[in-house]
């Protein structure tokens, strides 16, 4: 057991800001956290993503291609990626989605596309999605209305209205809260969290980014997963040891492949 009882559900340790101490801070997070899963967002990080988890037991691996790494996909990427899916430390694909914040971003269509493709990736090998999404609620929400089936999938870092996220508990889908939901001005992620089930929630960090407060505007890192778990756990009047056996519960339903 340890120390927190929590896992991050998103951190990605692959990324260069981890460069001059990922060692040290994975051999301080094997006593903080029960795991890490690290979703990967091209070729390379997946690649660094699958790497880690073969090295170190604790951390698990997630590989796709993210919205904004579509740019240059290679023709065979589904090849690649069946080809990961078979490790049986990748517990998901992702991180994938759609992103409509950033205009140099493949055009929508596009975007949708590769979404679904690697949607049906996921479910030939029965492997649950990790979701991206940012200013495409509206169609994220039609696309899981009406063309996704039979796949698991968590909203990472959900940031829709709680509307939406009345439509996809409905359909059993996990949400990902991580630092935005200590941020002053995220009262909707707030009230989104005390409306979600408790049994469809998980915490995450998406390290290095999203740094929940005070440590706002530094570097995150998956330690941090206790302090937006702390948070929450005094925003729904609940004790912490019972959200994070909870959260910790919900996360070996979700990627089955971790024992």
């Amino acid at each position: 057991m340890s120390r927190t009882g929590l896992w991050d559900s998103h951190a990605h340790l692959d990324d260069e800001a981890f460069n001059p101490d990922r060692e040290e801070l994975i051999a301080q997070l094997q006593q903080d956290l029960e795991g890490v899963i690290n979703p990967g967002c091209d070729a390379a990080s997946s690649a660094f993503a699958v790497k880690l988890a073969e090295i170190y037991d604790f951390i698990y691996a997630a590989v796709g291609w993210h919205p904004e790494n579509l740019k240059d996909i290679p023709a065979n990427y589904l090849e690649q990626l069946a080809v990961w899916a078979q490790n049986p430390k990748v517990v998901a694909i992702g991180e994938i989605g759609l992103d409509y914040y950033w205009k140099e971003n493949e055009p929508r269509e596009a975007q949708k596309r590769i979404l679904l493709e690697q949607i049906d990736l996921a479910k030939q090998f029965d492997l649950p999605i990790i979701i991206h999404d940012r200013d495409a609620h509206g169609d994220m929400l039609e696309l899981f209305q009406k063309e996704v089936r039979g796949v698991q999938a968590v909203f990472h870092c959900f940031s829709g209205s709680l509307e939406m996220a009345k439509e996809l508990a409905k359909r059993g889908y996990y949400f990902g809260f991580g630092g935005t939901s200590t941020f002053k001005n995220s009262q909707k992620v707030r009230e989104v969290m005390k409306y979600v089930p408790r049994e469809l929630m998980l915490f995450e960090t998406d390290s290095p980014y999203l740094t929940p407060i005070p440590y706002r505007g530094k570097r995150n890192n998956p330690g941090y997963t206790e302090l937006t778990a702390l948070h929450a756990a005094e925003l729904l009047g609940v004790d912490f040891a019972e959200l994070a056996a909870q959260t910790t519960a919900n996360v070996k339903r979700l990627f089955k492949r971790i024992p």
